[in-house]
């Protein structure tokens, strides 16, 4: 076939950076005949649409809210995708798509460039679906985990994912958070504004590495106040990148021009 496509689905999508992304690694891979778009899609329409892609559809990325929705459409699911129940990746196999989740590893990808390559305590603030991806990467660096969390109903939802990554959770209120930097690496995955506060309650140790998995706006105040204090800070555009890189080489199964892609992000990390 002449022309393969792929591109992120979700919405709103508008404001999805994912095409520049891709698209640049096309480019600068020398992949003319490839091309990446946006597509507006809620969940009652995915089935449809990914039942009419034909054969030159080589993969497709999912942001909310259809990481979960994209387990049922899948024909095979990766066994992290399965733990954590919940995909952002589509891949074309032999008999179908198989769902994958690039966010966890993207997440070890993006502390390993801080060097960060083993941990023994995560600490994760929030408790809602980029916490079940920061799980599978504190399983990956073989560390135990501490999730702070508004509503300690949404950490016992997390329990079973934590069961089946075979990783160590411990429960925290949000009034203690601060305590957050007796981990190696503090994940914030909260919506913007929520842990605006913790930015001067947070005593940083030397050495602890923050991943907070904003980028609109950056620098939050909690980045702000860790890199004050010396500590390795990883942004939502580092994991952005890490994860796009890992959907380009399953998508084309050539390797990704990582420089290339990093250069098409409005702030590159």
């Amino acid at each position: 076939m002449s022309n393969r496509r792929a591109a992120v689905l979700g919405k709103p999508i508008g404001h999805s950076l994912s095409p520049l992304i891709h698209n640049a690694g096309y480019a600068a891979a020398g992949l003319t005949d490839w091309s990446y778009t946006a597509i507006e899609c809620v969940e009652s329409e995915l089935v449809g649409l990914v039942a009419g892609l034909g054969p030159e559809w080589a993969g497709l990325s999912l942001t909310m809210p259809l990481k979960e929705a994209a387990l049922a459409v899948a024909d095979a699911v990766s066994p992290v995708a399965a733990a954590i129940g919940a995909a952002n990746t589509l891949v074309r196999v032999e008999h179908g798509w198989r769902a994958d989740n690039t966010d966890a590893p993207g997440i070890v990808d993006a502390l390993g460039v801080v060097g960060l390559l083993t941990a023994t305590r995560v600490a994760v603030l929030g408790a809602g679906g980029t916490a079940r991806a920061a799980l599978a990467a504190a399983a990956a660096l073989g560390a135990g985990v501490t999730v702070y969390a508004r509503r300690p109903e949404a950490i016992a939802q997390l329990e079973p994912v934590a069961a089946a990554l075979g990783v160590e959770l411990t429960g925290a209120d949000w009034a203690s958070a601060a305590n957050c930097v007796d981990a190696d690496v503090v994940i914030s995955t909260v919506p913007k504004g929520v842990a605006d506060g913790l930015a001067e309650a947070v005593r940083w140790r030397c050495g602890v590495v923050l991943f907070d998995a904003l980028y609109d706006p950056w620098p939050t105040p909690l980045a702000t106040a860790a890199a004050r204090a010396g500590c390795p800070v990883v942004s939502g555009y580092d994991l952005l990148l890490a994860q796009a890189v890992r959907q380009f080489e399953s998508f084309t199964g050539v390797p990704a021009p990582v420089d290339a892609m990093r250069a098409a992000l409005p702030v590159s990390p």
